[in-house]
């Protein structure tokens, strides 16, 4: 079966610049003048096996060739790289490259390029990185220079086409990278290791980036309709949003506060660009350091998990969404997000007053029922410059919650996402803010990622029968059983929680009125492209 025609049956929701304005950077071949997009968001690492956060993926989008890729408006995956993608067995998928393909520094790419991407991504295991994603991948053969013959260790993978458009996938330079340790921004800028729609032209980290088109790029995606692209990054959103306003650059696109968005939203010299949903925001239990945690002194798995359970009767979805948000985001019952086939809302009925609303009573007669003292003593994380603005205020709401009747004693705490991406994987935290930007529109990439064992949160979370309704899932052709295996495995993780979901968002860009081009898609993927003025 080909790639498209699987991607049909399955289950999609699915340096410096040399000016901050518009019209600056290196030019390419493309009809338009050059783009300058604003961010608050971080950049993690420009090596594919060192970052798994949205910022990081928003780089690696532009510069570096997937195997199989969606166009711009649909979540569907074709290839992209590859002349073909298909099944040749249950547990065989076999990609035939283009031929003639070659990063930007002249090198041939071939499929020793490709089985070094995936072997490295699988050898690496960084934590801060996205293997758990290639967690069916058994093998990586190459019969010839054009052909890739993927292993994998259960056959009939419903997803495994969009996990070859997910960060776990870039296609990098084997001469460029090292095999077994992650590659240094600096060496990755000037070893030119790109095939995709865009090289890197000048890089100064976090602060900004300057894109030129590949002319080499040969993927379905075509060639960028402007001359070039430069990223701005910010550090406090309210000059994005000021700069956005005053012309200073062309596309704001994440994060703006709510109150930001509002005042937006009703000037004429800005345009709104909206995408559908699939932002969601959690908070992350560590299950060894959280109290009564595994490595506690009065470890106990059943408070634990009490302790858990009674914050999630105790925070209040509905007041974090429109005191905070204005209804930006909407309240969030389960881990599928809504609108994604398979999406159930366990914690509506089964936490607070089984309505979706708070319930202090239930939260204190559980802890008692544990045999757990209150106050709860909880260290609780944020992060204010990748997740936005509005963070400090939804944790002082859910800090002020948890406290409702004396029940938890929250020691709220902030730190900078460069330090805190490496914080969060090293059991400092023992309950953190996360915020998920999908890889790919299927309900598995809200359940893979989180719950197998192995999973990219390291928070010590195992539950063989989660386990193992997640592999089952992610095999299954029939499509009805499919939905109740995910729904079970809903149900399960909403017992344990390991994470707390909170909140729902969608995607949302603004662009000077002269922008055309910025598309917001089921994608998840804001590629810039299409961008012109």
């Amino acid at each position: 079966m080909s790639a498209a025609a699987l991607m049909g049956a399955a289950l999609l929701f699915t340096g410096c610049a040399t000016s901050s304005t518009s019209g600056s950077g290196d030019g390419g071949d493309g009809g338009g003048d050059a783009i300058m997009i604003g961010t608050t968001d971080k950049v993690t690492s420009l090596d594919p096996a060192g970052s798994y956060d949205n910022g990081s993926f928003a780089v690696m989008n532009q510069v570096y060739p997937f195997l199989l890729n969606s166009e711009y408006g649909t979540a569907e995956v074709t290839p992209d790289i590859a002349e073909s993608a298909e099944f040749t067995s249950p547990t065989e998928y076999t990609v035939k490259l283009k031929s003639g393909l070659k990063f930007a520094n002249g090198n041939d790419l071939t499929s020793s390029d490709v089985k070094f991407s995936f072997d490295r991504q699988v050898a690496i295991n960084d934590p801060n990185g996205p293997a758990s994603l290639l967690g069916n991948l058994e093998s990586v053969e190459t019969p010839d220079d054009t052909t890739v013959v993927f292993t994998l260790k259960n056959g009939d993978d419903q997803v495994w086409p969009l996990i070859l458009s997910s960060p776990a996938a870039p296609i990098i330079d084997e001469d460029v990278f090292a095999a077994d340790a992650l590659t240094a921004d600096d060496e990755i800028v000037a070893g030119k290791p790109f095939a995709g729609q865009y090289e890197i032209t000048s890089y100064q980290l976090n602060e900004l980036i300057a894109y030129a088109p590949f002319d080499g790029y040969q993927g379905n995606l075509g060639k960028p309709a402007n001359s070039g692209v430069n990223v701005k990054y910010y550090a406090d959103a309210s000059n994005l949003k000021l700069d956005i306003a005053g012309g200073a650059i062309d596309v704001a696109f994440r994060s703006l506060s709510a109150t930001d968005n509002d005042e937006l939203a009703k000037n004429d010299d800005v345009k709104l660009v909206e995408g559908p949903g699939g932002e969601t925001r959690y908070i992350v239990f560590n299950f060894n350091t959280q109290p009564y945690g595994a490595t506690a002194d009065d470890a106990d798995p059943a408070k634990a998990q009490a302790v858990r359970q009674a914050a999630a009767d105790l925070v209040d979805r509905e007041a974090i969404a429109k005191e905070v948000y204005k209804d930006t985001y909407s309240p969030l019952y389960s881990f599928v997000p809504d609108g994604l086939p398979g999406a159930t809302e366990p914690l509506k009925e089964m936490y607070g007053d089984g309505a979706g609303a708070p319930d202090a009573a239930k939260a204190k007669e559980r802890l008692e029922a544990a045999g757990v003292e209150t106050p709860v003593q909880l260290s609780l994380q944020y992060n204010g410059d990748h997740y936005g603005p509005s963070s400090g205020d939804e944790y002082a709401m859910v800090k002020s919650q948890l406290e409702q009747d004396g029940l938890f004693e929250v020691d709220l705490q902030q730190t900078e996402w460069v330090q805190y991406s490496k914080d969060r994987t090293a059991d400092v935290y023992p309950a953190y803010q996360l915020g998920w930007f999908p890889d790919y529109s299927d309900a598995d990439n809200y359940l893979s990622p989180f719950f197998l064992t192995e999973n990219f949160l390291g928070n010590h979370y195992d539950n063989p029968e989660v386990n193992d309704l997640i592999v089952e899932q992610q095999t299954q052709t029939d499509e009805g059983e499919r939905m109740d295996e995910i729904a079970k495995i809903q149900e399960l993780v909403a017992t344990d929680l390991s994470t707390l979901p909170l909140l729902q968002g969608k995607q949302v860009a603004y662009t000077g009125t002269d922008i055309e081009g910025t598309t917001l898609d089921a994608s998840f993927k804001f590629r810039y492209a299409p961008i012109t003025q």
